[in-house]
Parts: structure tokens; sequence; C-alpha cells
């Protein structure tokens, strides 16, 4: 069955690049009018015109921007991907409050932002779908990513209760769990093969995402094929969380070409 947002508005916070770049480009190309949002050294007008989407400047950290922006919409959103996002490596105890404070203020109080503004309008009309970009961080703890970790775990306390309590007014609220996925946040460990066989050994497809597939859960989530899912999240890490002590050995193995493959 083909995806078919037709006569729907979507928007999608950090949409210029990554993952929301993928996720609005899949919007557009299923017929949505796409909004992206995102900081203006991101270029997000530029980026959005080149597949027939518009951009908004914002800073999705900022209420009051993303107020402006929302309001400056044509029509209330249909669609809504809390997407915006941020990661700061250090160790714990290394970690500077400031570090602290800006992950904390995008990822998560962002997301709350962004989920208030758009389901106050969704409810009016009875009808929405809202799709957070959690992580499989948001279940462990992966050293040298506190606040990263803390943001994505605490997207799932939003999640829930928003879930819980829009779902009176026909609004669903999902999430989707990346694990590793190719973009520019995780350029550096994709070009260092040594990181990624490794980190890969722990994964069941035997190799990272790319947006694209990512996306395809988002939209899916978005669409009418998920009208009664609601509050759930959906891994899309290749297996990874499935994969407790590792599924790849050198055994019965090779890593090749960035994958591992059976022998």
């Amino acid at each position: 069955m083909q995806i078919n947002f037709s006569g729907k508005l979507a928007v999608v916070t950090g949409g210029a690049n990554g993952i929301g770049l993928a996720i609005a480009k899949q919007l557009a190309a299923s017929g949505a009018s796409t909004y992206i949002l995102d900081l203006e050294r991101e270029r997000p007008m530029e980026i959005a015109a080149a597949f027939g989407a518009q951009g908004l400047i914002a800073d999705c950290s900022d209420r009051a921007q993303l107020e402006r922006a929302f309001a400056s919409l044509p029509s209330p959103p249909d669609i809504v991907m809390a997407n915006a996002g941020m990661v700061v490596e250090s160790e714990f105890l290394s970690l500077e409050p400031n570090d602290w404070d800006r992950t904390i203020a995008l990822n998560l109080t962002g997301a709350f932002h962004t989920i208030q503004v758009a389901a106050r309008a969704m409810k009016t009309r009875c009808r929405g779908a809202i799709v957070l970009t959690a992580s499989t961080n948001s279940f462990d703890g992966e050293q040298r990513l506190t606040a990263y970790n803390a943001s994505k775990a605490g997207l799932l306390g939003l999640l829930h209760t928003a879930a819980n309590e829009l779902g009176p007014y026909g609004v669903r609220v999902n999430a989707v769990c990346p694990g590793l996925i190719h973009t520019r946040l995780t350029q550096a460990s994709f070009d260092n093969q040594t990181v990624i066989r490794d980190y890969f050994q722990h994964i069941a497809l035997g190799r990272g995402g790319e947006p694209i597939e990512v996306a395809n859960a988002a939209v899916f989530l978005a669409s009418d094929l998920a009208s009664y899912i609601t509050g759930a999240t959906l891994f899309v890490d290749g297996g990874q969380m499935a994969s407790k002590f590792g599924t790849w050995s050198e055994d019965t193995a090779a890593f090749t070409d960035g994958k591992w493959t059976l022998r």
C-alpha cells in the first residue's frame, strides 16, 4: 500500500540534514506540504527548495521561535516530526554543565515545546500524528554520552504521557529509535573501520543504517497505516537491541566493505 499525504501539512524540526532531511524528503515525495525548521547556518530555505519543500529559520530549543514558526504556517500541521537534536561526547566526570544544559535544552526541552505547540493546534481538529526521534540510547548508558543518553531517555517519558493525554483528541504520538545511522554526526565513526568493525559485531544485520531507513519507519508511523498505533517505540537499529552479547564472530563471518557477512 502506497502512503499518500496529499492535502496534509508536515513539519520536521532539524530537517536540514541527516535523519531529519531524509524524513522531510520522504514526506514531500508522498505528497505532503512539507516545512523544515532549522538554524540559519543550516540553510533550511535553500535545502528545502531543492526538493519542493519550505524552510523556516528557528532555534528548536527556543519556545518563542518555535511558536513563531508554527504560527507562520498556512494551516495547523497534520504531521510533526520532533527530530532536532545534538550530541556532545565527554566522560561523565568531565562533562561541562554548559554542554549538559545545551543538550537537554534542544533534545528534550525542545521536543517538549514542539509537541506541546503542535498538539494544541492539532487538538482543535481532533487529528494529527507526532513522531519523535528517540534512540537506542533511550534504553542504555553508552559511555561518553551522558547528556545525550539522559535526553533520549527523557523523550520516552514525553512519548508515553503525550500519547495517553492526546489520544482522546485523535492525536497519535510515537517514536523511532535509531541505532548507529550514517549521518554527519556519525561520519567520524563510519570513517574508522576498526570502530565500526567492533560495533557492528553487536548488530544482527551486521552493518550501520542509512537515514532513509529511519525515514521510512517515521513516515509509516505518521501515516494512516499506523492508525491504531500510539505510544509506541519502533527500533530502527538492525537488531542491535536484540543482540545482547553480539551476533558476529570471525569464526563464521568476515568484515568487508563496512559490514559483517557470513563466510
